[in-house]
Order: structure tokens, then C-alpha cells, then sequence
């Protein structure tokens, strides 16, 4: 198993924002976490990540405690996060060769650079690139260890059409030999697309853990969109 977490709770002073998550990712397996603004998503990533503090039965990433053993988890382990800042005077190339710095071996970078559609801007300010062209490199800088584990939190917002389909398809691949990843996302069709099971938070509680079929047949709807919606809670705001 790649990564197994066990009754995961986060606190807040007297709010608890998740509580009991358990959720568990075998290799070549994508599992999204969703849920409403608030529902505890991020807190649970974060939580798994070792960012925050945390309650749990067991938590292991490769076999090994994400907190304890830290710097030899984190070799191979990438995470995009919904907001990724770059310093102001910093190129695309200096972007890869500084997180390229922080790992033992990398990937191609010149590949991931072709892959995500960025190459002839190596020597571009990031801060000049288009919303998109930012977002997939925050992915390609999570991916640039060649990790067997991805955390990737909100992976197309702002992106075009052509853009996210481009993203999908080069994970799909990635998929395909082996990588593990954990996505967050408020696109239906997104998760359809590259996700194995879902799991659905409310107020920081698990209301649904399974495959995408099974969520439908259990809300006795016939989207995920509306499953979704059953689930997380939201059908009365419509």
C-alpha cells in the first residue's frame, strides 16, 4: 500500500475539522477527496502531509511515518498545492533546477517540460506566464522527483478546456505505470476521468467512501455531479 491512513482527526480548539477519516491508495491508484469549501479537505491533506497537527491510528506513506521519517518519504512523494508561489525574478528554468536540488534523482526535466507544454519557456519569468501555463508548471514541479505518490489539490482550476484535458491525459499515463495520486477537485468530470474511488466529506465527517458507480447507485441518482450533491449535502442550495 502506498498510503494508509487510519481514524485521522484534526482539531482546531474546540472545532474539530476532520474526524475519523480513514482512506487508504495502492500503486496506480487515484482517489479523490471532495466535499464542499470547509468540508475538511485541505485539512485533511494537510494532516496527511504532516503540515498540521493531527490525531490518527496509523499513518504511513511507502511503508514509512510521513512525520517521522520526513526527509526519506518526501524523496518520493510530490505535492501541488492550490496556490503555489514563485519569486518575482524567478525563471522556469531556475524553477526546475530549485526544486530539481531538493531530491536525490529527477525526472526529465527537458520531457516534462515538452509533456506540460512548456518548453521554449525556460527562460521566461514565471510570474509572466498565463494562469494556466503556472498551473501546470506547480504540477510538473510535484512531479519533477518522479514520484511514486502525488498530492495535487485543485489540479485544473483556471485552466482551458485543452489545457485540462492535455493534464488529464499525461497523468492517465503516469497512472498507468504505477503512480499513486490524490486529488482534490470541484470538477465532476475531472474525477470521472482519472479518479479509481471517491471519498465525499461533510463538516469534516466521511459520508461516502467508494467507487463512482457505487456512489450513484447508493444516492439513487444517475450523475456523480447528483450523487455529489446527495452526498456533500448542497442538493437544498439548488
Amino acid at each position: 500500500m502506498i498510503l494508509t491512513v487510519k481514524n485521522l482527526s484534526v482539531t482546531y480548539g474546540a472545532k474539530t475539522a476532520v474526524n475519523n477519516v480513514s482512506f487508504s491508495v495502492e500503486p496506480g491508484e487515484v482517489i479523490g477527496l471532495l466535499g464542499a469549501n470547509g468540508a475538511g479537505k485541505s485539512s485533511t491533506i494537510a494532516a496527511v502531509l504532516g503540515i498540521e497537527k493531527s490525531n490518527f491510528k496509523e499513518l504511513t506513506m511507502l511503508g514509512k511515518s510521513p512525520i517521522l521519517h520526513r526527509k526519506e518519504v518526501f524523496q518520493e512523494v510530490g505535492v501541488q498545492f492550490q496556490e503555489t508561489n514563485f519569486q518575482d525574478k524567478l525563471i522556469v528554468r531556475e524553477a526546475c533546477e530549485q526544486w530539481g536540488s531538493l531530491y536525490r534523482q529527477t525526472a526529465d526535466v527537458p520531457l516534462l517540460l515538452q509533456t506540460f507544454g512548456l518548453a521554449g519557456k525556460e527562460t521566461q519569468l514565471v510570474k509572466s506566464l498565463s494562469g494556466g501555463e503556472r498551473q501546470r508548471l506547480a504540477v510538473l514541479l510535484a512531479l519533477i522527483s518522479n514520484p511514486k505518490l502525488v498530492f495535487l489539490d485543485e489540479l485544473t482550476t483556471g485552466l482551458d478546456t485543452k489545457a485540462r484535458r492535455m493534464l488529464w491525459k499525461q497523468l492517465l499515463a503516469m497512472k498507468e505505470k504505477g503512480l499513486a495520486i490524490v486529488l482534490t477537485s470541484h470538477y465532476m468530470d475531472e474525477v470521472e476521468m482519472l479518479c479509481d474511488k471517491i471519498l465525499i466529506l461533510k463538516n469534516g465527517e466521511t459520508v461516502f467512501q467508494g467507487t463512482i458507480q457505487e456512489a450513484i447507485q447508493a444516492s439513487e441518482k444517475f450523475t456523480l455531479e447528483d450523487a455529489y450533491l446527495h452526498f456533500a449535502g448542497e442538493e437544498d442550495w439548488i
